[in-house]
């Protein structure tokens, strides 16, 4: 970095109040943190068979049935090991031969790839897209579509559509959940985990399953199909019925997504948060289609993501411009890094004020200027 790089100091009037626009992990809520603190005496550090901790994933379990606006007969499942671990128990427990994926970018390919190298399955139907793009499902005989709500890698949303009467939808929700609305009937598993718009922390899956869902965890679970028994839903299913996971859970992960939803339901629920990530996310891209050097990534507007702003940046490097954020305390504003461009990614979530996303525009002109 050139002296000049070194040397640029923002302003503490244009500061954001919270510099944290990270896309996973995400900001946590200071209030969250102190609900922790003050509970920790009785909590952290207990057996999660206690009713405790049962009442928390309880409260987290109903928590999310109120937010998704839940049919009644459609449940709650959890489990540990976040998406990553989620998308190998559902090669064992949801899928039962074939499966159709869509592919626009790092995370809904990862599925895919999961699905091609298991030995008890067929080859899936792959349909790709360029990234900053997504593509539509077609109906086919397969008996699974898998589906990816927001792309987190290149800030693209999908629509929700069921392709098919038969086939369940299984959709990745991970930085979608809790930010983006969606209809229980386009869908029979609404998968995440709970770092991102959820303002929690990783290392736990969550699963909003209609009762066709159930029907084949429990058919596949009782079959003769070996499932390793951390990855069977079966026995996620049973456990989460008693409020509980199979094996020990990170307690403050529970606790925080707990505290997450219920402030999001008492704020005015999904359509809340949706429509507070809709203002953060269009002052970035109005921002971004107002400058000369700045363009958002994603070309079709309604395809943009409202909590993953992706912004090709031109003349000036990204890189820079990150760096110089993380040294003025303003962090993870970096490219994803496997997708190669000159870009800025920025997250929007709900525990994301829309003030502080001004504020990140107005520092991102300052260096700008300061470079030039």
């Amino acid at each position: 970095m050139s002296a000049t790089e070194n040397s640029i100091s923002l302003p503490a009037e244009i500061l954001p109040k919270d510099g944290r626009f990270g896309s996973g992990p995400s900001k946590v809520r200071e209030e969250a943190v102190n609900a922790l603190l003050a509970a920790a005496p009785t909590y952290l550090g207990t057996s999660h068979r206690q009713n405790t901790v049962k009442y928390h994933v309880s409260r987290l379990r109903r928590g999310l049935s109120s937010l998704f606006q839940l049919p009644t007969d459609w449940e709650i499942i959890l489990g540990n090991g976040g998406t990553t671990l989620f998308w190998d128990a559902a090669s064992f427990g949801l899928i039962n031969s074939s499966s159709q994926h869509l592919d626009f970018g790092e995370f809904s390919s990862k599925f895919a790839t999961v699905v091609q190298k298991a030995p008890h399955l067929d080859e899936p139907e792959v349909i790709r897209s360029e990234p900053g793009t997504c593509p539509s499902p077609t109906a086919s005989t397969v008996d699974t579509y898998a589906l990816t709500h927001n792309e987190t890698s290149t800030g693209v949303t999908a629509p929700l559509n069921r392709p098919a009467k038969e086939g369940l939808v299984l959709v990745d929700a991970t930085s979608a959940a809790g930010a983006i609305s969606w209809n229980p009937s386009e869908v029979d598993c609404y998968y995440f985990a709970p770092q991102k718009a959820l303002a929690s922390e990783g290392g736990l899956w969550l699963a909003a399953c209609s009762p066709a869902a159930i029907e084949r965890i429990e058919k596949i679970s009782s079959g003769d199909r070996w499932t390793p028994a951390g990855l069977d839903l079966g026995i996620a299913l049973s456990n989460s019925r008693q409020d509980q996971t199979y094996n020990t859970p990170s307690l403050a992960t529970i606790f925080l997504a707990a505290e997450m939803v219920e402030w999001i339901n008492n704020s005015g629920g999904l359509s809340w948060a949706e429509q507070r990530c809709l203002q953060s996310s269009g002052i970035i891209y109005q921002w971004a289609s107002d400058r000369s050097f700045a363009q958002p990534f994603v070309t079709e507007a309604d395809k943009r993501s409202p909590v993953v702003c992706t912004i090709d940046l031109e003349g000036v490097d990204a890189d820079t411009i990150a760096t110089v954020l993380r040294a003025n305390g303003i962090v993870d504003t970096e490219s994803y890094r496997k997708l190669g461009r000159n870009q800025l990614r920025l997250a929007t979530f709900p525990a994301v004020e829309p003030a502080d996303v001004e504020a990140l525009c107005a520092c991102i002109d300052f260096i700008v200027d300061a470079l030039d």
